[in-house]
């Protein structure tokens, strides 16, 4: 009776409060969330974390150290699947952020990227994160960690500067923006550890790259990088 009283009760506020897929904008179906299954058989995926060689990891050969680096999902201004990072970063919809983040988490499991000792996320500046009301990357961190029960820290990197848009920057001109931003709290807390970096998107990889070289300053540390999307700047 009481697993019979929830399921009326859940159908009751499904249809009061109905929730949409993320990219194509129909009604979710029970046990659907964030996308539809046609959405979430769809999805853009990379497959990188299956290939240490990928296009991702290429990008930052040559400027930071990095132990492994993937991306889940292709992103570009013309996919429907833009949507997701949308309503992410604009719309307040952070379960979409969480929901995404346990979709990576899943295809993650069992690979190079689980080996590490801690996830923390790409930090906002406090003032953008203030205004937003969260960090994006973090929520999708969360989802990652959840799944993989890797535990997430959330405090050992500041942003300390705020950067002006990456948006229409060329490669150098993202760099110049943030190569100095970033900073540490409590070091010693990461000597030693392999971090698993944690972002939304990647496209020069200038941000990752300031915050990645952040932490390999202290002693003993591996970097890893996950972003949910990857776009190529042309």
């Amino acid at each position: 009776m009481p697993n019979l009283l929830r399921n009326c009760f859940e159908g009751l506020v499904g249809i009061l409060y109905p929730h949409y897929c993320a990219v194509c904008g129909g009604m979710l179906c029970r046990n659907e969330n964030t996308l539809c299954l046609a959405c979430y058989v769809e999805l853009p995926r990379t497959d990188f974390h299956h290939d240490p060689d990928n296009e991702v990891s290429r990008l930052f050969w040559g400027r930071v150290q990095l132990k492994n680096a993937t991306s889940f999902m292709y992103f570009s201004k013309t996919s429907r699947y833009r949507q997701i990072l949308h309503e992410l970063k604009y719309k307040g919809q952070q379960e979409t952020g969480h929901e995404m983040g346990r979709i990576f988490g899943i295809a993650l499991c069992g690979t190079a990227f689980t080996e590490v000792d801690m996830i923390h996320p790409v930090p906002l500046h406090p003032s953008k994160q203030k205004e937003r009301g969260y960090n994006q990357s973090e929520l999708i961190a969360r989802g990652i960690s959840e799944v993989t029960k890797i535990p997430l820290e959330t405090g050992l990197i500041r942003k300390v500067t705020g950067s002006s848009t990456q948006t229409r920057k060329a490669r150098y001109e993202r760099w110049e923006n943030v190569k100095d931003i970033f900073k540490l709290d409590m070091p010693q807390t990461i000597r030693n550890k392999h971090i698993l970096l944690v972002d939304d998107v990647i496209t020069t990889g200038a941000t990752i790259e300031a915050c990645a070289s952040s932490l390999l300053a202290e002693e003993g540390v591996t970097v890893s990088v996950a972003s949910l999307a990857y776009t190529k700047l042309l």
